[in-house]
């Protein structure tokens, strides 16, 4: 995901910095629960320096793809059949409404419209199976990772 996006945002012949590049593969590594100023330190970067060629590279802040990228795997998991409660829980976000919000804001649905999208059926185009692994939830539901 991360190559194509970045390579198709940016736009042939033109230069990513390397430090933006990095940015973002962290950031996906990271499954966007990575904090910017880690990453601004990481690279070697000041906050704002980062933010600003950031956003002039991308579009986009790197906060915003952070959670875009949080977005996309619980999107995945709901889509996958898992509880709200657990996708919240393993996504990283403070709690189910949180979630909920974050459903609103960047899909016009709830969790369970999300989960039941016709768009967002689980395909090897939109997640490739080797991507997530399964691994088991703390109460016996079995997530992906």
């Amino acid at each position: 995901m991360g190559g194509v996006v970045l390579g198709g945002r940016a736009g042939p012949g033109t230069r990513v910095d390397p430090e933006v590049a990095r940015t973002w593969r962290r950031t996906l590594a990271g499954r966007g629960r990575v904090r910017v100023d880690g990453l601004a330190g990481e690279v070697g970067w000041s906050r704002k320096r980062l933010w600003s060629r950031f956003r002039a590279q991308l579009g986009i802040t790197p906060k915003r793809a952070a959670r875009l990228v949080r977005f996309d795997r619980a999107a995945y998991l709901l889509a996958a059949g898992h509880a709200a409660a657990g996708v919240a829980a393993e996504c990283g976000y403070a709690d189910q409404s949180h979630l909920h919000r974050e459903v609103r804001t960047f899909a016009g649905l709830t969790p369970a419209g999300v989960a039941a999208a016709p768009w967002l059926a689980i395909d090897d185009v939109a997640w490739p199976a080797s991507w997530p692994t399964r691994i088991p939830a703390r109460n016996g539901e079995r997530l992906l990772r």
